[in-house]
């Protein structure tokens, strides 16, 4: 049995009558996303365009840039000091901001001064990340991920009007 796929928006399952199936775009209330992504040098890039496609599908197309460039940054820090690891990402939309969280396995150290050297060297790392946070009037921070997970959790929030401005 053939089936035609010809990307009219029908459905041609071989059980039922075609059916037409409209597309409507989700609202930004439902962005709720979670991704694991190997910690390799590609995953910039895929988290930047899975970004892209999220945005456009729950119609949030000016915070892009700014989103785009947050989850590029906190991606590719992830991926440094983590590599050959999994890392987490996670975008959510709500209050009227896109909150995107990262994970990565990357320890917390015990020793105060690896610890301040390794916060130092992730956050100069992100330098480029605290000018768009900045420029958006948003939020960003690191921390510990939770005891259960370990690793590092890094996070931004983008408020949509601060994001809709930077694309200006």
């Amino acid at each position: 049995m053939t089936i035609d796929m010809p990307g009219d928006g029908i459905c041609r399952s071989p059980r039922l009558n075609p059916t037409h199936l409209a597309f409507s775009p989700c609202l930004p209330t439902g962005l709720r996303y979670s991704f694991t992504l190997p910690a390799d040098l590609q995953t910039p890039a895929v988290a930047r365009n899975i970004t892209r496609a999220v945005l456009d599908i729950h119609s949030l197309p000016l915070m892009t840039d700014a989103a785009v460039q947050t989850v590029s940054e906190l991606t590719t820090c992830a991926c440094r000091f983590t590599p050959g690891k999994d890392i987490y990402l996670s975008l959510r939309f709500r209050q009227d901001a896109l909150y995107i969280t990262l994970f990565d396995d990357h320890p917390q150290h015990t020793n105060t001064h690896l610890k301040s050297a390794c916060e130092t060297h992730r956050c100069t790392a992100l330098d480029l990340l605290d000018r768009v946070i900045g420029a958006c009037t948003g939020d960003w921070g690191i921390g510990a991920s939770s005891a259960f997970t370990g690793g590092t959790k890094m996070w931004a929030v983008l408020p949509k009007e601060g994001a809709e401005r930077y694309a200006a």
